[in-house]
């Protein structure tokens, strides 16, 4: 007898820890496997939770499962991706039982690969390792502290490198505010595009829970879940989905009409677009972006969102630029601590040998920024992550001061660098982000 299969949603996100693994970027991977089970919304919710969920947690998984095995190394990766999918639904999910949630990853995992006697073992290996997970996982999770960087790192599943800079860069408070939210649903939030239409169109479709920002002049916060890519707001390019921390750095740069504005690192073109929306299209703004495939990406986002940029392929370190430009924004590639929640294998993508890298790349970025820039002009330097070797270390090594922001947004002020902002998740409700700006001399001083 043929038992039923699991249910297509979690099929889907079987597969997307599978592609994962293989090197897919998660968002990307659910697109995917989503739209070849065409899924219905509903469904392709639950497989986002479902694929998410296990990929954000899955330290924290992998130590709940691996203290019900004897040799956690000769589990089969796939298999381990099936109990990681159950072990999520037992340990922080309250969508099914914990019944259901073993029934159907036994179910899973009789669908691998192999013949029927391997599919039985990997049946039977799930269904036991998953009841005595079910068993033990509240009592383990409640007596895990997160008082210093190991417990944390386990607690919030991240690498040990990761909760260590954290608590070494924000102290031990506001490292565990950002953890926390690294694991719980990013902020949503859209920017109005004024470029496609007044804002009264776009509140007209927009759901009842969207709501206006007070400190933000043309972000709404969502309550509640909106499919804005299956919408007429998406179709029409009414608004473009971005957290307000993302929003920062163009308002701090402050482009005006008739000015030539330069975005160094400019795809996917959130900040690029948003640019031109400030101005109306009547400032020239020029974007940097080194990947062809993402270069092409930007021209369409800004031409569905009626963005008047141009694009120049190439490293923004030594690309052929006409300058001098008014004003330049740097938002370059970063280890992406801020933007956890949003990215869910970020995480696992980077490694601490990455930040000297890192820091070289910006600090060559932000110098070819304040080159370009004319006397007198300005240069906003911005990224999405909490460290100070990629924020205020890079900031120090151009050799000139810091404007004070913190008059605009008194709530964001930095701790440690007078004058550049710094959002916090968890404790701001969106994305982290450090914002600088440096006012250049204008010649006659």
């Amino acid at each position: 007898m043929t038992s039923a299969p699991a249910s297509p949603e979690r099929r889907v996100a079987f597969r997307v820890l599978r592609r994962v693994a293989e090197g897919a970027y998660a968002d990307r991977a659910l697109a995917g496997e989503a739209s070849r089970e065409r899924l219905d919304s509903r469904g392709r919710a639950q497989a986002h939770r479902l694929a998410f969920g296990a990929v954000q947690r899955r330290r924290t998984l992998d130590w709940l499962i691996d203290a019900e095995l004897d040799r956690p190394e000769a589990v089969e990766d796939a298999v381990r991706d099936v109990l990681r999918l159950g072990a999520y639904e037992i340990a922080f999910s309250d969508a099914v039982r914990d019944a259901a949630a073993v029934d159907q990853s036994v179910r899973l995992a009789r669908e691998l690969p192999g013949g029927a006697r391997r599919a039985a073992a990997r049946a039977g290996l799930v269904n036991a390792v998953l009841r005595k997970v079910a068993g033990a996982a509240s009592g383990r999770l409640g007596g895990l502290s997160d008082a210093d960087p190991a417990g944390a790192a386990i607690r919030h599943s991240v690498p040990d490198w990761m909760a260590r800079r954290l608590f070494d860069a924000l102290g031990a408070q506001a490292a565990r505010g950002v953890l926390d939210a690294a694991n719980r649903p990013g902020e949503s939030a859209l920017r109005w595009n004024p470029l496609r239409g007044p804002r009264a169109t776009l509140e007209g479709l927009l759901p009842a829970s969207a709501r206006r920002d007070a400190t933000f002049p043309d972000a709404y916060v969502l309550d509640g879940p909106f499919a804005l890519e299956d919408s007429d707001v998406w179709r029409r390019g009414l608004a473009m989905a971005q957290s307000r921390a993302s929003m920062l750095p163009a308002l701090m740069l402050d482009p005006r009409p008739g000015e030539r504005i330069l975005d160094l690192c400019a795809a996917p073109g959130a900040k690029a677009t948003q640019l031109a929306a400030l101005t109306q299209n009547r400032a020239e703004v020029v974007c940097v972006e080194l990947r062809p495939a993402r270069a092409a990406a930007l021209r369409a986002l800004a031409a569905r969102l009626g963005a008047r940029i141009t694009v120049v392929e190439g490293d923004g370190r030594d690309v052929a630029l006409e300058g001098p430009f008014d004003g330049a924004l740097v938002d370059p590639p970063c280890t992406g601590l801020g933007v956890l929640s949003a990215r869910p294998d970020a995480r696992w993508r980077r490694s601490e040998s990455d930040i000297a890298d890192l820091s070289r790349l910006q600090e060559g970025l932000l110098r070819r920024a304040l080159g370009i820039v004319r006397a007198g002009g300005r240069v906003v330097y911005s990224t999405c992550t909490l460290l100070a070797e990629e924020n205020e270390g890079v900031v120090a090594t151009a050799g000139h001061a810091v404007s004070d922001l913190t008059a605009r947004m008194p709530a964001y002020a930095h701790p440690n660098l007078h004058g550049a902002l710094l959002t916090l998740p968890g404790r701001d409700g969106t994305d982290g982000f450090f914002v600088a700006r440096i006012d250049l001399p204008d010649g006659s001083e």
